[in-house]
């Protein structure tokens, strides 16, 4: 538990340090913080966002505003926990104007996602939007089963060492109110694997 702990923490710092990231010099300039994650580190579910909005950067923390607020509801809907749950994104900093993360972001930003997986050990790896299921799919060895977010949300992939369910962006159900209830039955899958 101590090794986890201090390779959460050293994760954390490298992010802060990440003086690399096109990213970086935003964040200073507007006093935000790195998003890196937060929640029950031997969590068996691990949502992975794509990147922080403007209140996550404010707080340090993911899914604090608007989807956030769809996300704990959903939780709450299959009587999961927050608490239980590790919530963390790919990108880590705020792209500028809430824009989509861009690749060579991904691709800095990837490898601290990677070391979370491997310290926190999840047993599922829900994807919350088509940014984090491309890169956790492609990363583990699913790419053949990808498609769009649309044809394959709430289904179950088995990667090595854990499985995979790609889910619309909690924020998509503030834009399109008809995503709530396909949201709430794709939660219902998480339930069924832990």
């Amino acid at each position: 538990m101590v090794e986890k702990e201090e390779g959460l923490k050293k994760i954390k710092e490298d992010v802060l340090n990440l003086k690399d990231s096109p990213l970086y010099a935003d964040r200073v300039k507007n006093k935000y913080f790195p998003v890196v994650g937060e929640g029950n580190h031997s969590a068996e579910v691990m949502f992975v966002g794509e990147a922080p909005g403007e209140n996550e950067a404010k707080t340090g923390r993911p899914f604090c505003g608007r989807a956030g607020k769809v996300l704990d509801e959903l939780l709450e809907s299959v009587g999961i926990k927050r608490e239980d749950v590790y919530v963390t994104n790919i990108v880590k900093d705020r792209p500028p104007g809430n824009r989509d993360p861009l690749p060579d972001e991904i691709a800095l930003y990837a490898p601290f996602l990677d070391r979370q997986i491997e310290l926190i050990k999840p047993k599922v790896i829900a994807t919350l939007g088509r940014f984090s299921m491309q890169y956790v799919m492609n990363r583990y060895g699913l790419d053949f089963e990808l498609d769009s977010i649309s044809k394959i949300h709430g289904q179950v992939f088995s990667a090595d060492k854990f499985k995979v369910v790609p889910l619309y962006h909690p924020a998509s159900a503030i834009y399109n109110q008809k995503l709530l209830p396909i949201l709430k039955e794709d939660f219902k899958v998480l339930k069924t694997l832990i």
